[in-house]
């Protein structure tokens, strides 16, 4: 993959992360297990990242853009 590629992936992710900056996964965890009585919790699970992360990664995509079109 060639830089402008690399650059335009990073933009897109950049953005996205800076759209979307957390989301939730649930599973589900035993509490009791007493023969054919079982008993489940759910638990939510969030993951956060700061918005700043995906203006890095959109501004190093600009970057990787301009430095691949002036070798050309």
């Amino acid at each position: 993959m060639n830089t402008k590629g690399i650059g335009i992936v990073l933009i897109v992710i950049g953005v996205l992360m800076v759209g979307y900056n957390s989301f939730n996964f649930t599973t589900t965890e035993k509490v009791v297990d007493l023969g054919p009585i079982e008993i489940n919790k759910e638990v939510d699970h969030p993951i956060a990242w700061s918005p700043i992360i995906g203006v890095a990664l959109a501004i190093g995509g600009v970057v990787l853009l301009v430095t691949g079109s002036k070798k050309n």
